[in-house]
């Protein structure tokens, strides 16, 4: 695959970003990726490794050599082709997946990895550029009609695939635009909300349905979806975010990041939000408790909003820098990284603002009820001699306070929200509060399936899409008897 001594010869380069300085002060994609020559060297690199793991660890299954291949010998419209067999959405995982398919590459045991997700964003904007990305609507219709409930990716996948079969589909969902936490959570400067918005106008081209604004259990029940679809897809997401009840809660300035993030999202798009309700960083002291994607994405949009101070808070010890023992190949390495937004922090703040192995202890607050600040403490992690799970312990005198007028929780979250649709509906759930189903995606309620994180728990755009697919192929075999559907899960 690729050029046979490719992997030998050429280096590992990535697209560059924006000047740190200059890309905080608006909310523009911060990505400068590389161009076609570029890309065709970087797909050079993909060796003839036998075994692609890269493909394996892929959700979707994506057929990474195939079209690496094809790129480095100038075919990019099949390179399209083979990409769009196992990926509906490849812009969305080019610009927001953390690549696990980076992680299984056969290269990277001995070097650098092929920069697979690079490549996958390059072949779907030529796509775009080249007007090969059309329409694909059914050349028949089934008469069968399909509830999605949930217009996130999976969602979103699960309806396209759906919907090119020949169903009738309609997309339910409680915002005022499609995307779900694509749209309202992640920020402009890493997914520019075009990306979403010319998805949604090819899935309305094919015949998908789209009713927004529409809370499904209030303003439409439950009872009236079940007697007008054939079946229902449950793709909302995990919405239940996990809470900090320590002393001090209950001060003003204390915000879950799903209450911060999408208003930032609003005001970008236009949108105005009413003062008695908004939520911003502007000339203020931010702790942003969490270190994941969501906590990284707190602190990008604090700095575009003015914060004058950042910090940002991990329970967790400090991640290796390189690969141990305990994340051999292939498996996905949890590896300490600085994200774009840690890079504009950094820069603009002069010091680094993570904070490793903190917990805590107390909020503080001044006589009216606003939030001054922070009590926290020092802590150890130790891993017993038997191999058990790790446990903290608070390291004794190692107690001090952050100031801060505006913290932050992005913490994850619990499960999908139980009250409503889904008590309404009368669905199990599983130990960890999700949508309990059996291996066809069907829950207790009969015509009534549930896919992605509503099913999953909380997890990345990828393995949305990938459920998606799979959700689909398993209602078209339900009302079919049959079906020709991919999934990317088998």
């Amino acid at each position: 695959m690729g050029k046979t001594t490719g992997f030998k010869e050429i280096i590992r380069k990535n697209g560059d970003y924006k000047d740190a300085k200059t890309r905080i002060t608006n909310w523009q994609d911060i990505y400068i990726p590389q161009d076609t020559q570029g890309i065709m060297t970087q797909a050079a690199r993909c060796m003839d490794c036998g075994v692609p793991f890269c493909s394996h660890n892929c959700p979707l299954g994506n057929i990474i050599p195939d079209f690496n291949d094809l790129v480095y010998n100038n075919q990019w419209q099949k390179a399209l082709e083979v990409l769009h067999t196992t990926n509906n959405f490849p812009e969305f995982t080019g610009k927001i997946c953390p690549a696990l398919c980076e992680g299984g590459c056969v290269l990277g045991i001995i070097n650098d990895p092929i920069t697979i997700e690079d490549i996958e964003l390059a072949i779907v904007e030529k796509g775009w550029e080249e007007n090969w990305i059309k329409p694909h609507p059914p050349a028949i219709m089934t008469g069968k009609k399909v509830a999605i409930i949930g217009g996130g990716p999976a969602g979103m996948a699960a309806a396209q695939q759906l919907a090119r079969v020949g169903h009738k589909v309609t997309i339910f969902e409680r915002n005022d635009v499609i995307g779900g936490a694509m749209r309202y959570g992640i920020p402009d400067y890493k997914l520019p909300k075009s990306y979403i918005n010319r998805r949604v106008d090819q899935m309305r081209n094919e015949g998908v349905d789209f009713k927004v604004n529409t809370n499904v259990g209030i303003d439409i029940t439950t009872k009236e979806l079940l007697k007008s679809f054939d079946v229902i897809g449950l793709t909302g997401g995990s919405t239940e975010p996990r809470d900090l009840t320590i002393t001090g809660r209950n001060f003003k300035g204390i915000h879950f990041a799903t209450e911060f993030l999408p208003q930032a999202n609003k005001r970008a798009s236009g949108q105005i939000i009413a003062p008695s309700f908004s939520i911003t960083a502007e000339g203020k002291k931010v702790v942003v408790i969490g270190g994941g994607d969501t906590g990284s994405d707190c602190i990008g949009t604090s700095l575009r909003q003015g914060a004058i101070d950042i910090t940002q808070l991990e329970l967790l010890p400090m991640p290796p820098k390189e690969r141990d023992n305990s994340q051999p190949w292939p498996v996905f390495p949890r590896l300490y990284k600085t994200s774009s937004s840690h890079n504009e922090a950094m820069t603009h703040y002069d010091k680094d603002i993570r904070m490793f192995s903190i917990g805590t202890k107390e909020f503080i607050g001044d006589e009216v009820g606003n939030v001054t600040g922070l009590k926290c403490i020092k802590l150890n992690w130790i891993s017993p001699e038997d191999g058990g799970r790790p446990y903290m312990k608070e390291i004794e005198g190692s107690e001090f306070i952050i100031e801060a007028n505006l913290i932050l929780f992005a913490m994850g979250f619990l499960h999908p929200k139980h009250t409503g649709l889904l008590d309404d509906l009368g669905v199990d759930y599983d130990v960890r509060g999700n949508v309990s189903t059996d291996s066809s995606y069907q829950t207790s309620v009969k015509n009534v399936f549930a896919a992605g994180d509503m099913r999953k728990g909380q997890s990345l755009v990828v393995h949305a899409i990938a459920e998606g697919r799979k959700l689909a192929k398993e209602i078209d075999f339900y009302l079919m008897g049959e079906t020709f559907l991919r999934s990317s899960l088998g």
